[in-house]
């Protein structure tokens, strides 16, 4: 494993845009965009880089990537009809006060950073989050999404930059 990208699903593989015409979808909770899978898809393929899941939705995964729940098998099945599949989740560094506030961009940097250190392989690697995650470093690795309208081919064309390099 060399390339990994570091995705986040809300904001990302879906949109509050989205979300306001798809209102049934949103409160079964398999609200995925199929769109914006196949242009994470063509990232995927562009860079041959792993996917590692640093979303909230990763606690809805057993310990071997199995889904737990409906959302998670969604999220799955539209992966694989393009081939995707997920390599790995960032460790939990959340608290009780941080779970309670909901301010989970206050330690997805640091997740993000110590998945890195415990896997040395990595030689190139992207965020892809909707959220600032307050992190000089991680900034320089980051496509930041707008949450309105999710993963763009602007921003698949910046994470394939950042992938090849050139940051």
């Amino acid at each position: 494993m060399s390339k990994v990208l570091f995705l986040d699903i809300d904001g990302v593989l879906n949109s509050d845009l989205w979300n306001d015409s798809h209102r049934e979808e949103i409160s079964d909770g398999t609200l995925i965009d199929e769109g914006k899978i196949k242009l994470l898809a063509g990232l995927v393929k562009e860079t041959d880089s792993e996917i590692i899941l640093h979303s909230g939705w990763r606690f809805w995964f057993d310990t071997e990537l199995k889904p737990l729940c409906t959302q998670a098998n969604k999220l799955v099945e539209l992966l694989e009809k393009e081939n995707l599949h997920i390599s790995g989740v960032t460790p939990d560094l959340t608290t009780e006060e941080i779970r309670k506030t909901k301010k989970f961009s206050l330690v997805k940097a640091n997740e993000i950073l110590l998945w890195i250190n415990l896997h040395n392989s990595v030689t190139e690697w992207v965020v892809l989050d909707d959220l600032d995650l307050h992190s000089a470093q991680i900034s320089r690795h980051q496509v930041k999404t707008d949450q309105t309208i999710g993963l763009t081919l602007e921003n698949v064309k910046q994470a394939v930059k950042i992938l090849s390099g050139n940051k």
